[in-house]
């Protein structure tokens, strides 16, 4: 059998696993990434969840995150604007280039594709603690003997194969003290001991009087399984959901939906098992399909031409599914520290959530995220502790941290964590499982490698310190590790604020503003030049009557263009400086904004604003 050899080896081609890959060889390290799919990416591409949710403020897009919406941006001429989910919907293949090509400019990374872990090889640890060290991981072909190795796999894969405790079900209140957590098993957590992946399918609207091909029904077919879908909506909006460019639709959805759960603990069964649970999610997306088809009309049809072959799991022509489903939960890692829905939540009288502080009084916190804590069930609901906040005209989640010591398992050296896998609760995953947040955990873990195999350190003897300012410092795409509001990453001060609350994080402010408002306000004054010419096709610039509806809730009665005169339009944005100018207008105030109109959610999002006195 071949042997191969790394510095850092990261199993899994995902959103977190590619992340750390770029990140551990843009560092230095001689990296190899082996991958079960032809894509990387995962959620973000093979997936199909091409509406990617949170952290979608300017001041979160750091990191190889906002290099990616940078790309994207730059990569899909049709804009962003099209769905309303997100503010980012973009074609998965533009995604999946983007990754593959940023893995191709890097001659110390070798990715392998096509294959699965059969074994992790360990080793007893030498040191006093006595643990199992992981030295490796076996494949049918070759095995790769790492320094440091990354489970980035969708389900964990690697903890299973190696046997470190994890975590998969609930938790009560007695463990964690969670407010949401049930105090005792009930049908929802016994049926659903996690969340429901969804097998995404893209689809096509072919135009009016035109005629799809039929989508066949699958065995499993039942059209009542999907009565009331989109009942509380209308057909134009739950298709304009996840809106794609080209006059397509990603199918994510969530009621009466393609979410699929039953029997969920097949997927950390046997290999039979697994199986079937992935050939009857498929199925459910099949009919689900099948049945907006019917409903819907015969214009409307499978994308054939998005992914790079059909599932082997069916013998459809086309290739509109994902390579495998989305999934929103693995196995979770017993790590040194657990993410729990208190982390998560905002600071009593606050915005933000609590910085993590370990036992020295330093700051653990290595990415953020702000999504909202969301739960997918097929059956079922909990009510879970708010926290959301309104800001830019919309509801936004409750920035929060994530803290190095989740990726780390308590028992294991040689190895860590770079998906959902990190130690989190079943709780909290609900937040922390979203795409931009798993790309800044990847981020952080290919960091944290190169930097153990740089130090010759055991993961757990790493200096944070030193893994935060590597972060904040990467030439390339340095991110950021505490959620400030008002300071963006091209600001001259950005570093020194987010070394500031590293340094004292007791002073982190609880409604997430710096204390320096000087650069935010010199970047509130309107260029003139924004107001002769839109920047390009996506953008235009709209006149009319300021109207605020309430807290955070904005409306523009538009005068000119003539194309939108009289639509009333939201007003959103991503910016601290417009969210402030918005805070300041007059009811009735005529204005002029800068901004990109999204037909689907009918919003401008607002670049900038010129109020007439």
């Amino acid at each position: 059998m071949q042997e191969l050899t790394a510095d850092v080896l990261v199993v899994g081609g995902g959103t977190g696993g590619t992340a750390a890959a770029i990140q551990a060889a843009r560092r230095g390290a001689k990296t190899i990434l082996v991958s079960e799919f032809s894509w990387l990416g995962g959620m973000l591409t093979s997936a199909g969840v091409s509406a990617p949710d949170g952290n979608e403020l300017e001041a979160f897009q750091t990191g190889i995150w906002g290099a990616f919406l940078q790309e994207l941006w730059r990569c899909q001429p049709e804009g962003l604007d099209h769905g309303w989910v997100s503010f980012f919907t973009y074609d998965p293949r533009v995604g999946a280039q983007i990754f593959a090509d940023w893995v191709a400019e890097l001659p110390n990374l070798d990715w392998i594709s096509g294959q699965a872990p059969l074994e992790v090889l360990k080793e007893v640890s030498s040191g006093e603690e006595n643990y199992q060290r992981v030295t490796g991981v076996r494949f049918t072909d070759f095995m790769i003997n790492a320094t440091i190795t990354l489970d980035g796999t969708e389900l964990g894969d690697l903890l299973a194969l190696a046997d470190i405790p994890y975590r998969w079900g609930w938790e009560f209140q007695s463990e964690f003290g969670e407010p949401s957590a049930p105090t005792a098993p009930n049908t929802l957590t016994q049926t659903y001991p996690v969340q429901a992946p969804t097998w995404v399918v893209v689809m096509q609207d072919f135009g009016s009087g035109s005629i799809a091909p039929e989508i066949p029904p699958p065995p499993t077919d039942n059209p009542d399984r999907f009565t009331g879908a989109w009942e509380n909506y209308g057909a134009e909006k739950f298709l304009n959901y996840g809106r794609l460019p080209g006059n397509r639709f990603m199918i994510n959805w969530p009621i009466q939906g393609n979410d699929y759960g039953e029997g969920i603990h097949r997927l950390v069964g046997s290999e039979v098992e697994q199986l079937q649970f992935l050939q009857e999610s498929l199925w459910h997306t099949q009919s689900f399909a099948r049945f907006i088809q019917t409903q819907l009309g015969r214009r409307y049809g499978l994308a054939t031409d998005v992914f790079p072959s059909p599932s082997t799991l069916h013998s459809l022509g086309g290739c509109a599914y994902g390579l495998h489903p989305y999934y929103r939960e693995s196995r979770r890692l017993r790590g040194l520290v657990t993410v729990r829905e208190q982390d998560i939540l905002p600071i009593a009288g606050g915005q933000v959530a609590p910085l993590p502080v370990n036992e020295t009084g330093q700051t653990s916190a290595i990415t953020i995220g702000n999504y909202a804590n969301d739960h997918h069930y097929p059956v079922g609901e909990i009510t879970l502790k708010p926290k959301s906040i309104r800001w830019g005209g919309r509801w936004i989640g409750t920035p929060f941290t994530i803290p190095y010591g989740c990726l780390i398992p308590a028992t294991t050296d040689g190895l860590l964590a770079c998906e959902k896998n990190i130690s989190v609760s079943h709780i909290a995953n609900g937040a922390t499982r979203l795409q931009p947040v798993v790309l800044g955990i990847g981020q952080a873990a290919g960091m944290a490698a190169a930097l153990c195999v740089e130090q010759g350190r055991r993961p757990r003897e790493l200096d944070v310190r030193s893994l935060q300012e590597a972060l904040l410092n990467d030439p390339v795409a340095p991110t950021a590790v505490i959620p400030l509001f008002n300071v963006l990453p091209n600001q001259p001060d950005w570093l020194s604020w987010q070394r500031h609350y590293l340094d004292y994080p007791d002073g982190y402010p609880p409604d997430g503003y710096s204390l320096c408002k000087s650069a935010n306000e010199k970047d509130m004054l309107p260029q003139a030049d924004d107001f002769v010419k839109p920047h390009s096709s996506q953008r235009l610039t709209a006149s009319g009557v300021f109207r605020q509806k309430g807290h955070q809730n904005y409306l523009l009665s538009v005068i000119e263009p003539e194309a939108i005169k009289g639509q009333c339009l939201n007003l959103v944005t991503l910016k601290p400086n417009v969210n402030q100018t918005l805070l300041e207008l007059h009811q009735d105030q005529f204005i002029s904004v800068l901004g990109r109109l999204n037909r689907a959610g009918k919003w401008l999002l607002v670049e900038r604003i010129h109020p007439e006195p």
